[in-house]
């Protein structure tokens, strides 16, 4: 039997996802991490008026935060602010389609708690 974690698009968003990398100018940026398994993410995202434009990240970890990293640029590029924020972990979840575990749902969500402390800080990157 397949392991669902293994999908062949996830395995697509953690091995070439077009999100990875770093923008020229972001206008936020957010670090985090998950001690507990060593996942890491950088997410940097460039913003116009209310829209977010680019989502870019980087980091290290299991297929699961990476790809729902990369799932979740796809997401919210061209959405408002607003709705990015209203994202939530059922979101993450039906963007993945697959289910996970109590601990591989701290795995699935590090990307959209990045997202979310980049938008609220109180500065832009510089």
């Amino acid at each position: 039997m397949e392991d669902p974690f293994y999908r062949e698009e996830i395995l697509d968003h953690y091995y070439s996802s077009e999100h990875r990398g770093r923008l020229e100018r972001p206008d936020h940026v957010c670090d985090l991490d998950n001690p507990f398994c060593g996942d890491q993410i950088h997410v940097e995202l460039a913003v116009e008026g209310e829209r977010v434009v680019e989502m870019r990240f980087d980091g290290k970890g299991c297929v699961i935060s990476q790809a729902a990293a990369s799932l979740l640029a796809d997401r919210i590029e061209g959405a408002t602010v607003e709705e990015t924020l209203k994202l939530g972990p059922d979101d993450v979840l039906a963007m993945l389609g697959i289910p996970l575990t109590p601990n591989r749902m701290k795995c699935g969500l590090l990307g959209l708690r990045a997202v979310r402390q980049a938008l609220t800080a109180r500065s832009a990157a510089t």
